[in-house]
C-alpha cells in the first residue's frame, strides 16, 4: 500500500479550529505486511519518522484494528517526509490518517471518508487540519457528533503562492493551547466571523485583494504572538511589495505567508530573508502552495 498525505496550514488568521489548506509538502509511506513491524525514514526529520517508539503511524494503526476487533498485521514502513514536525504543518494529523487509512486497508473496515477524516479529528481534538490532508485543497470543517466530520472542500481560484517560515524550534500545540483565554468579548467573536467569512469569500472568488483585511484575527493569534516571534516580525511585511499578508500555521510556531501571484516569489523570499536576518531571526523559507491533492493511495 502507498500513502501520500500533504502538509497543512490550520486556523487561517481567523478561522479558528474550522479551516485549514493543504500544501505541496507530503510524507510518502510504502506499508507492507512483515513478520515484524520495522520502519525505514528518510527526508526531514528522519530520526523522529524511524524511532520505533511510540511511533504515532504504528499506534494508531494498532489502535483502530484493536478497537473493531481485527487482526494486527505486522507492517514494514518505508517512509520518505517532508513535512516539518511538531511545527504548525498538520505532521500529527497526517501521521494519524496513515495509521487510520493503513487499518482500514488491511483489516478491510470498508471505511468512509467521513469516517476516516472522523477518527483522525476525534484523536486530534479538532477537525481542520485533518479533513484538510485528506481531502486537499481548502476545507471547512466541523465535527458532526463523536466519531465523523462534515467536510466541505473547496478549490481557491486563481494561483495563491505560499511561503512557510519554519523556525528551528518546535513547539507543543498543549503549550499554544494554554496561553488562550477561557472567554472572548462579543466584539472579538464577532469580528472574527466577518473576517473569516470575509476569508473563505477571497479563496473562493480569487480576491487576493481582501487578504490582508481577512486575514485580522482576535482569537489566538494575539495570545500566541510571543511564543511564535516570527509571527511579529513577519506581520510587518504586510503590503509590502509581494507580501498580502501573514498568518499562524496551525498553533505555531511557523508562519504562513500569502504572496502576490503576479510578483517574484523568489524575491520576495529573498526580501522576508534580509528582514528576518536584520531583526535577529533566523526561519528556514519554503515556496510552497495550495495543493487541490489529499490523500493519494
Amino acid at each position: 500500500m502507498h500513502l501520500a498525505l500533504p502538509a497543512t496550514s490550520a486556523n487561517l488568521g481567523p478561522a479558528f479550529d474550522a479551516a485549514a489548506l493543504a500544501m505541496n509538502l507530503y510524507i510518502n509511506i510504502d506499508a507492507r505486511p512483515a513478520p515484524s513491524f520495522s520502519i525505514t525514514a528518510t527526508g526531514r526529520d528522519e530520526e523522529i519518522c524511524g524511532a520505533m517508539e511510540n511511533h504515532l503511524i504504528i499506534a494508531t494503526y494498532g489502535e483502530i484494528l484493536q478497537a473493531q476487533g481485527a487482526e494486527v498485521t505486522p507492517l514494514s514502513l518505508r517512509i520518505k517526509n517532508d513535512i516539518p514536525i511538531g511545527k504548525g504543518c498538520g505532521s500529527s494529523a497526517a501521521a494519524r490518517l496513515a495509521g487510520i487509512a493503513m487499518a482500514n486497508h488491511f483489516g478491510r473496515l470498508h471505511w468512509t471518508d467521513a469516517q476516516i477524516i472522523g477518527e483522525a479529528s476525534r484523536r486530534e481534538h479538532h477537525p481542520d487540519n485533518a479533513s484538510a490532508s485528506w481531502m486537499g485543497g481548502l476545507t471547512i470543517a466541523r465535527m458532526s457528533g463523536e466519531t465523523e466530520a462534515q467536510v466541505i472542500s473547496i478549490r481557491p481560484k486563481g494561483k495563491w503562492p505560499l511561503l512557510l517560515a519554519v523556525p528551528d524550534q518546535a513547539l507543543a500545540t498543549e503549550e499554544a493551547r494554554r496561553v488562550l483565554p477561557a472567554q472572548y468579548s462579543r466584539a472579538d467573536a464577532v469580528a472574527n466571523i466577518q473576517n473569516a467569512m470575509l476569508l473563505l469569500a477571497a479563496f473562493a472568488q480569487g480576491r487576493h485583494d481582501l487578504l490582508t483585511a481577512a486575514l485580522q484575527d482576535r482569537i489566538h493569534q494575539p495570545y500566541r504572538a510571543p511564543l511564535c516571534p516570527l509571527l511579529p516580525c513577519l506581520a510587518q511585511l504586510t503590503g509590502k511589495p509581494g507580501i498580502l499578508g501573514s498568518a499562524l500555521s496551525g498553533a505555531g510556531p511557523s508562519v504562513l505567508v500569502f504572496l502576490d501571484p503576479h510578483s517574484s516569489a523568489q524575491k520576495t523570499r529573498e526580501s522576508i530573508a534580509a528582514h528576518l536576518a536584520t531583526n535577529g531571526l533566523r526561519a528556514e523559507l519554503l515556496l510552497t502552495s495550495i495543493t487541490p491533492r489529499g490523500a493519494r493511495r
